[in-house]
This record gives structure tokens, C-alpha cells and sequence, in this order.
């Protein structure tokens, strides 16, 4: 594992943040530009479905709510891949980045979960199995991004 990390943090994108606080800045600002996307389509769509309000099938503006929350998903992960192997050691001694990383995994596992039991729905208003998923979704979500804040805490 050591030869691996040592191999990951002299990748010449982690010694490019490493060594410069403006690249450092930029993909920062990405990768909140990606939680920024992921939240920011999530959240109304959770709050739609957790009402009753969206019908299904879902609509179209829902679907590419769907497609932008799955793009700051894929922006978020891979800017924050690049962070990570910029000072691996110490986000993995960092309990708030293994929270983070646990939270984005069941997360994730609720995405499959709600995209699994929306195709079996067919029409009509979101049952409550539907609705259980999407204020879990919510509640997973906001506290990966508190998990994240928090990293810089410890």
C-alpha cells in the first residue's frame, strides 16, 4: 500500500497541487462546482418526489435534472480523486474523509436503490417506498457535504 501511495502523490498532477496554490484553487472550485451541480439537481428532485408532486414516469425537466446531478456526481468524484492523491496520507487518517467516503457510498447504493424501484413504478404518484428513498437521499447528501466540510476541521 505504502509503494501505491507513494507512487499516487508523484503523479504529476498531485505534484502540480503540490506545488501550486493556484492549481490547487482551480480544482477545488471544480470540485465544489460538481457538488454544486450534484446537490443542486438532487435536492428539488428529492423534495418533488418526497411531496407526491413529480409524476411518473418522471418528466422530461426531471430527467435532466437527473443528467446534471450525474454529471457534478462524475465532476465532484474525479476533482476529488485529484485532491486526494495530492496528500493521501493524511486524508486517509482523516475520520471526517472516511465518513465522506462511507456516506458516498450508501449514497450511492440509494441512487440504485430509487433508480431500481422507479422503473418497476409505472404511473401515477410515487408510493411511499419511492418517498422513503428520496428523504433518505436528501439526508445522505447533505451529510456528505458536511463530511466534507469537516475534513479541513481535523
Amino acid at each position: 500500500m505504502t509503494a501505491w501511495l507513494d507512487a499516487l502523490q508523484a503523479w504529476p498532477g498531485a505534484r502540480w497541487l503540490q506545488e501550486s496554490g493556484t492549481a490547487w484553487m482551480l480544482v477545488n472550485a471544480s470540485h465544489l462546482l460538481g457538488i454544486a451541480l450534484l446537490l443542486g439537481s438532487i435536492l428539488p428532485l428529492d423534495l418533488r418526489l418526497l411531496a407526491g408532486r413529480e409524476r411518473l414516469p418522471l418528466s422530461a425537466p426531471t430527467r435532466a435534472a437527473i443528467r446534471t446531478a450525474a454529471l457534478g456526481l462524475v465532476l465532484a468524484i474525479a476533482t476529488g480523486l485529484w485532491m486526494f492523491s495530492a496528500q493521501p496520507r493524511e486524508y486517509l487518517g482523516n475520520a471526517a474523509f472516511a465518513w465522506k467516503l462511507a456516506l458516498v457510498a450508501v449514497a450511492l447504493a440509494n441512487v440504485a436503490a430509487q433508480h431500481r424501484l422507479l422503473r418497476r413504478t409505472r404511473t401515477g404518484q410515487p408510493h411511499i417506498g419511492v418517498r422513503a428513498l428520496a428523504a433518505l437521499s436528501s439526508l445522505l447528501w447533505l451529510a456528505t457535504l458536511l463530511a466534507g466540510r469537516w475534513i479541513g476541521f481535523l
